[in-house]
C-alpha cells in the first residue's frame, strides 16, 4: 500500500498483516482519486472508518485541507498514528468510536470516505445519519466502498455514479433536498 500522488507521492504505508484486513487496493484507490480530482485540494474530509489511513492520507498529500480519521479498532489506530507520524502535516485529527457516535458530533464535509469491513452493513447506517443530519457541504460526496451494488435509497442523499473493479463497488452519493 502506498501513497499514489502529490507530497507523499510513493510513500509505503504500514499495513495490517493478516486476511481478516481489507484495506482498498491501489488499483481503486487510483480511480477514486482519478474521478475525485478536481474535489480534493482544500477539502474537509472525513475518512470514517479509516483502518491504517489509507484514503485520508492520500487525501492529504494531494492537498485536502483538513482529514478526520475515525475507527472503532484500537489496532486500527494504532496503525494509523504509525503512518501519521512519518507526515510533515498536522492538518488531522482522530476519534476512536463507533461510527454512528463520530457523526453525530461531526459537520460540513466535502468528502466522505465510507469503507467499513463488507460483512457488516455500517455503510448504509452511515449514509443515512449523514443524509439525515446534512453532513456534507454543499456539493459534497460521500464514497461507499463495498461488495455488491448499492440498491435502494437514503434520505438526504442521491447517488450520481457507480463503478465496479473487480470484486469491488464504489458508490458516489451527493445531498438532495428533502
Amino acid at each position: 500500500m502506498r501513497i499514489i500522488s502529490g507530497k507523499y507521492r510513493g510513500m509505503n504505508l504500514a499495513e495490517f498483516k493478516g486476511e481478516n484486513i481489507r484495506p482498498t487496493a491501489d488499483r481503486v484507490k487510483e480511480s477514486l482519486f482519478n474521478i475525485l480530482a478536481g474535489k480534493i485540494v482544500g477539502a474537509r474530509v472525513l475518512d470514517l472508518f479509516c483502518g491504517s489511513g489509507n484514503l485520508g492520507i492520500e487525501s492529504i498529500s494531494r492537498g485536502a485541507d483538513f482529514v478526520h480519521f475515525n475507527d472503532i479498532s484500537k489496532d486500527s489506530i494504532s496503525l494509523l498514528k504509525k503512518n501519521l507520524s512519518r507526515l510533515k502535516d498536522n492538518n488531522f485529527s482522530v476519534t476512536v468510536q463507533d461510527y454512528s457516535l463520530c457523526l453525530s458530533g461531526v459537520k460540513g464535509f466535502d468528502l466522505i470516505f465510507i469503507d467499513p469491513p463488507y460483512a457488516k452493513d455500517f455503510g448504509n447506517g452511515a449514509l443515512k445519519i449523514i443524509g439525515e443530519n446534512n453532513l456534507l457541504n454543499q456539493n459534497g460526496i460521500a464514497v461507499l466502498e463495498r461488495d455488491r451494488s448499492f440498491t435502494g435509497e437514503i434520505a438526504g442523499l442521491g447517488v450520481y455514479d457507480e463503478r465496479k473493479y473487480g470484486r469491488v463497488y464504489l458508490t458516489f452519493f451527493r445531498g438532495v433536498k428533502i
